[in-house]
């Protein structure tokens, strides 16, 4: 990727997440993975409820990981 291509997507969220929250997206990702297999909404509710994260954060953080896990 180019200097001039724009990150699309979840991952664009990233460094905002990053700099908000004050904890590297390995951190975010680790946490979903431990709670197993739940639905969409039910991690990012989870997201919200317990680390006061914004829905749009969230949202991204739990669509990366769930695609992230379909791939594999």
């Amino acid at each position: 990727m180019t200097e001039n291509e724009k990150v699309k997507g979840p991952a664009s969220y990233f460094p905002s997440i990053e700099k908000t929250y004050g904890h590297p997206i390995a951190h975010w990702l680790g946490l979903l993975e431990g709670l197993g297999e739940r639905k969409h909404m039910e991690m990012v509710t989870w997201l919200k409820s317990e680390h006061k994260m914004g829905h749009g954060h969230a949202n991204a953080l739990v669509a990366y990981h769930l695609g992230r896990a379909k791939a594999s």
